[in-house]
């Protein structure tokens, strides 16, 4: 009977000795001598490059063609999952392709549509309400300033800057629940509230870096730093985090908790984004995206 397979970490991820990681992790640990704020910056950024190394493809998880679609797809995304999210808005935004159309569109009709998501009356009037406010005050486009896009319903800072850096090209730093988790684990902030978080963040980085910094960061709370069991033993950063240790250690262990593409026995898959494929184009072709 042949064994099962160890789990491995991808064999493109910046391998990190276990001692170095636990010392580094003590030291920063350490009471009394506080990270100078140099030294902060320098080890932010060094670990922004390692991340751009392991996730190269990282972009927006939400597909799109549109700053509309865009923010209703990011206001869809409440409370459910990107994947899902991206299964359910083809056929809402064939119906209604244009912030009027979703004004004007049947409420039950958009209601049947965004069933899958959970919550659907609730974010049937949301949508239907935030598109009528861009055709009253936008003239039906999607405004491209941060001013301009938290005064339309349900759009925070967080939304308006996934908008923004995405859709726009101007950089922002979107702080959702996995950003604002490895900042703080990462050392670079304590503030719970958001806009602090990014107030803090947006300090130890060039503006043009924020927007890949905040795919980077989701893509790895999403795979490797996760909220309860961080996959510590297999990533590209303890030697740089002050919270190693906070999950498994043990490769193999740590290897057994990655998700998406990195997860045991989607190699191929990995190799596929490695190699320039888009999600979009590897949806189509029917390889498993969810977690």
């Amino acid at each position: 009977m042949v064994p099962p397979a160890v789990p491995r970490p991808p064999a493109h991820l910046r391998t990190v000795d276990p001692a170095k990681a636990r010392a580094g992790a003590a030291r920063r640990r350490r009471t009394g001598v506080p990270e100078s704020p140099l030294a902060r910056k320098r080890r932010a950024r060094r670990i922004n490059a390692v991340l751009a190394e392991a996730y190269p493809y990282a972009v927006a998880e939400l597909d799109f063609r549109s700053p509309y679609e865009l923010l209703v797809a990011t206001v869809l995304s409440a409370q459910t999952t990107d994947v899902r999210v991206n299964a359910t808005t083809p056929r809402l935004f064939a119906a209604c392709p244009t912030p009027r159309a979703l004004a004007e569109a049947d409420e039950a009709e958009i209601q049947e549509i965004v069933r899958p998501l959970g919550f659907y009356r609730a974010k049937t009037r949301a949508i239907r309400t935030l598109a009528q406010k861009i055709v009253d005050d936008h003239d039906g486009e999607v405004p491209g300033r941060l001013e301009d896009l938290v005064t339309l319903p349900g759009v925070g800072r967080k939304t308006a800057n996934v908008v923004l850096g995405n859709a726009f090209g101007v950089p922002g730093i979107t702080v959702d629940t996995h950003f604002g988790r490895l900042a703080r684990r990462f050392g670079w902030t304590e503030e719970e509230d958001p806009v602090k978080v990014e107030r803090d963040v947006a300090a130890l980085f060039e503006p043009r870096d924020w927007t890949d910094l905040s795919q980077r960061l989701v893509y790895h709370g999403r795979r490797i730093c996760h909220s309860r069991r961080p996959a510590c033993g297999v990533c590209p950063v303890a030697d740089l985090c002050p919270s190693y240790g906070e999950g498994p250690t043990d490769t193999a262990q740590a290897a057994a908790l990655l998700k998406y593409e990195f997860a045991p026995g989607r190699e191929e898959l990995l190799e596929q984004f490695l190699a320039g494929r888009t999600r979009a184009e590897l949806q189509a072709d029917g390889w498993p995206l969810s977690p």
